[in-house]
Formats: C-alpha cells, structure tokens, sequence
C-alpha cells in the first residue's frame, strides 16, 4: 500500500529535481521515489565480508550481467540503466533503482570496484576527426576516437575508477560494423587506457537451447599487472545440451497462438522471399533442437521462434519462455506488459554462459592478485 510523504526543499534541490524529472520525461511526482532509492542504496550499500569481488553494471537493461556475476561471488556497487522499464523490472528484482543517462553521471560519484561489466550499444564512430589529426601530425586519444558514443562513457569511467578488470558485452556484428573500422577503434581505445585485451565470440546455446552469438570483451590492468598477461576463453558447455522442451511452459494461454490473419501474412511473406531466393521468413522451433536468436523485436509477430501446435496455428513464446531461453531463472520477476517483457528478455544476455565468462574472469583476477602480491582483496 502506498504512502504518502511530503518533503520540503531548498531553491537549489528543487531546480534539481525539475532538472531530473525532465531529463528522465518523468513528473515531479514521480521522479521522487527512483531519487529517494537511489540515495538510500548508496548510504545503505556495504560490501558484505563474504563477497569476493565488487563490480559495476553499466547498460545494466533488466540485470543478466548482474545475476552471472552475482552467481560467482561478486557484489554489485553501482548500476545504470536509462530506460524506464528496464528500471522497473531491475527494482523489482533486486531492489535496486539504477542511475539514469550514464552521459551525465560525474565518473568520481561511483564507487570504486574490482571489475567493470557494460552491454554497451554499438554506436556509429566518426574517424573523420581522428583522420584530420593523423594527417597534420597530431596524437589522437580514446577521447578523439569515441566523444559522442556511449563507449566514451565506459572509457571516461575506466580512465578515472582503474578497475583492476572489465568485461564488455556486444553483438557478434561489433566486428565487423563499418567494415572493421568501429571494432578496430573500441581495441585501440582500450589497450591505450593500458588495459591488455582479450576477445571472443561464444554462442549461447552451449547453456541455453538458442543460436545466439555475442562478442565477449576482457582486459586486465596493466599498471597493476604487467604486460605478460595470458586468458583463455575455455567455456564448457552443459551436458546434456539443453533443448526447447525444456524450456516451454505446460499450460499456455490461447493469446499466444498466433491468429489466422497473421499466420497466414507470415507463410505468404516466406513464400514470396524463397521465390526470390532469399531466407527471410518465420521460423518454427524443432521441440529436440535449438531456437534461432531471440530479438527486441519478437513483441512485433513473434516470427522468429514460433512453436508448433497439433490442429492449430503455432504460438509464439510466452514471456517466462523467452526468460528462460536466456537463462533466467523462474524466480525472476515480470513486472512489466507483454510487449516491454519481449523487448527486454530480446535484449538481455544468456545469463549461463555470462556465469561461466564471469567465473573465468574471477579465476583469472585471483591468480594475478596472488601472482602480484597485491593486499587489496577481490
């Protein structure tokens, strides 16, 4: 049951509050509660004793990189997420309100931390000015070659928090988005931050039943650790390999199967592209096999990943489907319509195969720490 306070403030915390309300296109009213949850996580948040390492959670979304480090001892310090109902969803779940547009956060206003985690958008860069100072002979930075995308901002919080590591999430076409050039550009950033550098794709459907390929992004810190630094990305897959029936709901409401209009647009939009040659078109999930990927887009027809049904059209996932697709356990919480929950589980990460990632970078960090001789726990 809701209650009601009312709180008196000065000129200054007032401009403040009116300032964030519009920055989040949010009213007064209900800009109050995410900044009074904010406060109360940073004057309440101490790192237990039993934690093994702390870390940050930037382009947070609904949490998945927060329950793969959670689920290997780290503690979570900070977290950003801008969008309103991926906060929502993140608040419900680990009661935490995350800080909101990550351009406007002061880098010295977050906590120190052992590891950097960020499933940063992919942003167009611009080399033109980096371009121009090549040819007059000039030194160009991280900061020529990222200002203006939202990878500057996981550079400016390197640069200032020297975290002791970082893992960077993004999708497999990072590599070769502008013919190499974006990709080329976020390594050369990173390795001038001092950081050594380490890279893979992985496919999810070691742990989960879905084809879904990311790029994983790793360094160590140089300046505590040295140059002679050695990681390998030696995931093992689950046994036995995980397949859709285990994954699909029992009881599914009737919403979810797909009407005769649309099913019928869907195998007519098939046929139309396989007589062009093409491979566009919907895709039924065998029951013993694996899915395609799942995207932020599956709330529009649910294409993608259809299930096959006996004497009738097939359906669409359900939202628990798709959190389980990705990894997420059933005691995670929806707390958001249908739609929201499709964009967001479509955006998430497999959190398996994020746990195990998360567990080598863990592994690794203890083994440098001990190498070194560092006091400063992780």
């Amino acid at each position: 049951m809701a209650k009601h306070v009312h709180i008196q403030l000065d000129g200054v915390a007032y401009k403040d509050l009116v300032e964030y309300a519009s920055e989040t296109e949010r009213t007064i009213q209900n800009s109050e509660p995410s900044t009074l949850l904010q406060f109360l996580n940073r004057q309440k948040r101490v790192v237990p004793e039993e934690a093994d390492f702390t870390f940050i959670d930037l382009f947070a979304g609904i949490g998945g990189m927060r329950l793969a480090y959670e689920s290997v001892g780290g503690y979570c310090v900070y977290s950003n997420e801008w969008e309103k109902y991926c906060q929502q969803t993140y608040l419900a779940n680990f009661g935490e309100q995350p800080d909101g547009d990550i351009t406007k956060i002061d880098a010295n206003s977050i906590p120190d931390h052992d590891v950097l985690v960020a499933g940063f958008p992919c942003q167009p860069f611009s080399i033109a000015g980096v371009s121009k100072k090549n040819s007059l002979g000039r030194a160009t930075g991280f900061e020529d070659k990222t200002q203006g995308t939202l990878f500057f901002d996981v550079c400016r919080i390197l640069k200032t928090k020297r975290p002791k590591a970082f893992m960077l999430e993004n999708v497999k076409n990072l590599c070769s988005h502008d013919r190499g050039r974006t990709f080329k550009i976020i390594l050369e950033s990173l390795e001038e931050l001092d950081y050594e550098v380490f890279y893979k794709i992985l496919d999810g459907q070691s742990f989960v039943p879905q084809h879904r390929e990311r790029i994983l992004i790793i360094g160590y810190d140089r300046k505590r650790f040295g140059n002679d630094i050695s990681f390998d990305f030696n995931i093992i897959p689950v046994e036995p390999k995980p397949v859709m029936n285990d994954i699909l709901e029992k009881e599914v409401d009737a919403r979810y199967t797909l009407s005769d209009k649309l099913w019928q647009y869907l195998q007519e939009y098939a046929e139309k592209h396989k007589a062009a040659g093409n491979g566009f078109g919907y895709g039924i999930a065998p029951r013993d096999g694996i899915s395609r990927t799942l995207s932020a887009r599956y709330y529009k027809d649910g294409s993608e990943i259809l299930i096959e049904q006996p004497g009738q059209n097939p359906r669409r996932l359900t939202p628990r489907e798709c959190a389980r697709l990705q990894g997420f356990p059933d005691t995670f919480k929806i707390v958001v319509s249908d739609t929201q929950a499709y964009k967001q589980f479509g955006n998430s990460v497999v959190v398996p195969l994020m746990s195990a990632v998360a567990e080598l970078v863990k592994k690794k960090l203890n083994d440098l720490v001990e190498d070194f001789g560092l006091r400063e726990a992780i």
